[in-house]
């Protein structure tokens, strides 16, 4: 039988800015850094899989993208969709998708870091 893969196991943003993001990240996610992260990448200590911020990877560039990550969907699961919605909203973070019901609890999406769009759910 060939060899498969299990599912995702690593998951990271290519930044411009790694220090800018990963501040995003603690400030308005509540994420915190891993014990240890290359020198190229700040990991944050999620589970099950876990979230970094990186520099981009030799011979990438987003100058002429309209938008990071576009055509990917990232999921963060949260205790409270709607307390960090009304979180993200005072801070002044762009509301992408308002908060709608879906099978997996409450859910909304939102402009994280460098204009990756990310969709938190639960609660």
């Amino acid at each position: 039988m060939p060899v498969a893969i299990d599912g995702p196991d690593f998951i990271a943003l290519q930044v411009h800015d790694v220090e800018a993001a990963a501040a995003f990240c603690e400030q308005h996610l509540g994420l915190r850094r891993a014990a240890v992260s290359p020198p190229h990448a700040i990991v944050f200590d999620t589970k099950p899989i876990p979230f970094a911020v990186r520099a981009f990877l030799p011979g990438v560039s987003l100058a002429d993208t309209a938008r990071p990550g576009l055509g990917v969907v990232l999921w963060f699961r949260t205790p409270d969709a709607r307390q960090l919605h009304d979180q993200l909203v005072a801070a002044g973070i762009k509301i992408i998708e308002p908060m709608t019901d879906s099978p997996f609890g409450p859910k909304f999406s939102f402009e994280g870091p460098e204009g990756y769009i990310l969709t938190a759910h639960g609660g």
